[in-house]
């Protein structure tokens, strides 16, 4: 707010501010007192359906009315609605939610709405003679896909689309192959390393792909790890990318994964050499060495490097200086 200009305001357009502020507010309590009264007697009616939509339109972090909007439909409006009404009046609450998302992206209530008005949708809109029988929900999910993934490319780390996305690519009626929700996330990681909600779903998806045998879990780990030391030398004080690559080592069964790795961050900390990542990396995999090698490598010399790169993460990380000890106290004493 540097060199912009303060606006003085009159007592007098102060004190009308003041009373438009407290008359938002009694009409928003109004509202508030007469969707509750409605809710405490049971009343399913559209006029219901309405002032729960005023409320939400003001409010939408009230899941209490969210909660209550969805038994109106349930209870009044639904048994009196033909299946291409309830698909109907099941998109007007999607584009309402829409509209709320763009302002609230972050609103768990929002989100929660969304997927009950897909789970809703009538399979319509064929006969077992002529059409889909699955039609209408082929449509909807599909075109969610497409919704979230419009809504990542205005933020590609909101957590709130990423965990929403897996319940639509889990509950589309055609799955959508994994291999595309990898070459998705890719396209994702490449456009921007700091994403850790677009490594924690590649992590996913190659964790399905592996279990169910549709990828070499060996050739494609050292794909992976071509990708994680380019965006390690990219951004090496990304933590996303430091976590990924301690997933990608997991309880490091393999000492010659484990020494590589060890050497190519070793190389990457003489470049930078008060990354705090690296140097906790180079802690956690010679520990892991220690722990599951100890017969094949210099107990003494890795013991003394681990102590050494701690006395370092305490300079370079004093706030963790505590935690730093703990560590080392840990390795003396093993």
């Amino acid at each position: 707010m540097h060199h912009v200009k303060r606006v003085h305001h009159s007592k007098e357009a102060l004190e009308a501010k003041q009373a438009k502020e407290r008359s938002k507010l009694r009409d928003y309590l109004a509202l508030t007192d007469n969707v509750i009264s409605r809710k405490n007697r049971n009343d399913w009616s559209k006029e219901a359906l309405q002032v729960t939509t005023q409320l939400l339109q003001i409010n939408p972090e009230f899941y209490t009315v969210w909660n209550y909007r969805r038994l109106i439909l349930l209870n009044g409006v639904f048994p009196q609605s033909t299946p291409e009404e309830i698909k109907n009046l099941l998109a007007d609450d999607l584009a309402m939610t829409m509209a709320a998302l763009k302002i609230h992206p972050k609103v768990y209530w929002i989100w929660n709405h969304r997927g009950w008005c897909l789970n809703n949708i009538p399979p319509g809109p064929g006969t077992e003679q002529e059409g889909d029988l699955r039609g209408w929900e082929k449509d909807f999910w599909r075109t969610e896909l497409l919704v979230v993934e419009k809504l990542l490319d205005t933020d590609s780390r909101n957590f709130h689309a990423w965990s929403y996305r897996r319940i639509v690519l889990a509950s589309m009626p055609i799955p959508r192959p994994e291999t595309a929700e990898l070459a998705y996330t890719t396209r994702k990681i490449e456009s921007n390393f700091s994403n850790f909600s677009a490594w924690h779903q590649r992590s996913k998806v190659l964790s399905s792909l592996w279990a169910k045998g549709e990828l070499d879990p060996i050739k494609s780990k050292e794909e992976e790890f071509e990708l994680v030391h380019n965006a390690m030398y990219t951004d090496p004080k990304d933590q996303s990318v430091w976590i990924y690559h301690r997933w990608l080592i997991g309880l490091g069964d393999k000492k010659e994964v484990l020494d590589r790795e060890i050497e190519i961050i070793q190389s990457l900390l003489e470049e930078e050499a008060d990354s705090k990542w690296c140097m906790e990396s180079l802690v956690h995999y010679k520990r892991l060495l220690l722990r599951n090698h100890a017969s094949t490598v210099d107990h003494f010399l890795l013991t003394q490097e681990c102590i050494h790169l701690l006395t370092q993460l305490r300079e370079v990380d004093p706030s963790r200086k505590a935690r730093y000890q703990e560590i080392e106290l840990e390795i003396v004493q093993a």
